[in-house]
């Protein structure tokens, strides 16, 4: 079984800025979005598309499938299943120390909102921290992407 183990805080400061590059756009909606047995996630990121489906979250883990699908079918998905569960945002991937980094700066309804995450081998690993790393919300569950989806950061 693939399983995520991710730890999420919020973005302090511009500093990563630095390093980060020019990004990707992405779109992403929910098929499914709030069910305690799954969500399901089509996404556009940058040029391609991918379908996740994501188990409940049990502390920082849960399982976890993706596949690439042509980015039509994304859009196609995105548009036509999804409604208004839609969020929108640029990805960074910034590499500190032997860490990888993805940083979303998310636009539209979720403006404002900067986030880092960091994918884990287990939910006891270490890792170092960066600078512009603030608050941890790992648990909590109004930061889930699925959620702003539902309720956007900007009506908090």
């Amino acid at each position: 079984m693939k399983q995520e183990i991710e730890r999420k805080f919020l973005v302090i400061g511009d500093s990563w800025r630095k390093s980060a590059g020019a990004g990707l756009s992405c779109r992403q909606g929910y098929i499914t979005a709030g069910r305690e047995e799954a969500t399901v996630r089509v996404r556009l990121l940058g040029q391609k598309g991918f379908l996740t489906i994501k188990g409940a979250t049990k502390g920082i883990s849960r399982a976890e499938l993706e596949y690439e699908i042509p980015a039509a079918d994304a859009e196609y998905m995105i548009q036509t299943l999804c409604g208004e569960r839609q969020i929108e945002k640029r990805r960074y991937t910034l590499k500190v120390g032997l860490d990888i980094w993805e940083l979303d700066e998310f636009t539209g309804l979720n403006a404002g909102l900067v986030m880092a995450e960091i994918e884990l081998e287990s939910e006891t690993q270490s890792f170092e921290k960066p600078e512009w790393l603030g608050e941890e919300v790992s648990y909590d569950a109004r930061y889930t992407n699925a959620a702003l989806a539902r309720l956007p950061f900007s009506r908090w």
